[in-house]
């Protein structure tokens, strides 16, 4: 696996996973599609255009005398404007990739824009040479990524999309109160951050976890190890104390108090 952070890594041909970390820190595992399903998704697509083709020609026939200038307008829109209007449009996908459940995004995980899906489908010419996709298909097998020529100029990567997130759990630790009182807003976002400390690089979390090191008493790894202890013990997984149960537990204890006075 490459992480891609401005400088060449070298990466083992057998990991197609491609690792990129945004500007906030978040660590994006790209599972990049290799030539076949690909290939797969580009006869969807062709006998797609081929369908719109032919019926386009059969309505622009009847034109007569002044269909060229729209059969070629026709023409256009299904061999350009097609791959390039829906990779920009459709969170690229075509319907071909759309259907083996592939995208195109940008090589840092950032959607496709209109510059580099023209640039990608204008190379796919090159791509063919000297015969069906013959030089595409080469220089992607011998890319960690599967990218073609295009890809490559254009900095896109064709990845599987996966449409199903994982839940959303907190890393293990063991359950403990927090040091201080939490409010309620307090309180959902150390649990958020606790539920999205997994996708975050390492240097990420201590950087967020450090926000709290005056209540946590700690720092680096020890801190966020403590706010993943609040958090499993905030989501109940062992009562979190009086601390940990934050304005509520405190003013519930306080009528218990006043009630007691009352009946005494």
């Amino acid at each position: 696996m490459a992480v891609i952070d401005g400088r060449a890594a070298a990466v083992p041909v057998l990991d197609t996973c491609r690792e990129v970390v945004t500007p906030e820190g978040v660590a994006l595992r790209l599972p990049a599609a290799g030539p076949m399903p690909r290939a797969l998704a580009w006869l969807i697509d062709f006998m797609l255009r081929m369908a719109i083709l032919v019926a386009g020609s059969m309505v622009v026939g009847m034109l007569g005398r002044g269909s060229m200038g729209p059969y070629l307008i026709l023409l256009f829109s299904v061999f350009w404007l097609y791959p390039i209007a829906f990779e920009v449009l459709w969170g690229g996908r075509t319907p071909g990739k759309r259907a083996l459940g592939l995208r195109v995004i940008a090589a840092n995980g950032a959607p496709v824009g209109w510059l580099a899906a023209f640039a990608r489908n204008l190379l796919r010419v090159v791509d063919m040479l000297p015969f069906g996709y013959a030089l595409g298909l080469l220089v992607s097998f011998g890319d960690p990524w599967g990218r073609r020529i295009g890809d490559m100029v254009a900095g896109t990567l064709v990845v599987h999309d996966s449409r199903t997130p994982p839940p959303a759990t907190t890393p293990p630790a063991e359950p403990m109160a927090a040091p201080v009182v939490l409010l309620p807003h307090e309180q959902a976002a150390l649990v958020a951050f606790a539920e999205r400390a997994p996708r975050l690089t390492q240097a990420r979390q201590i950087e967020l976890a450090e926000l709290g090191s005056p209540w946590l008493q700690a720092r680096g790894d020890t801190a966020v190890q403590r706010l993943y202890g609040i958090a499993n013990g905030l989501l109940g997984r062992r009562d979190p104390g009086p601390h940990g149960s934050g304005q509520h537990g405190s003013e519930q204890h306080g009528s218990e108090q006043h009630g007691s006075g009352q009946h005494g």
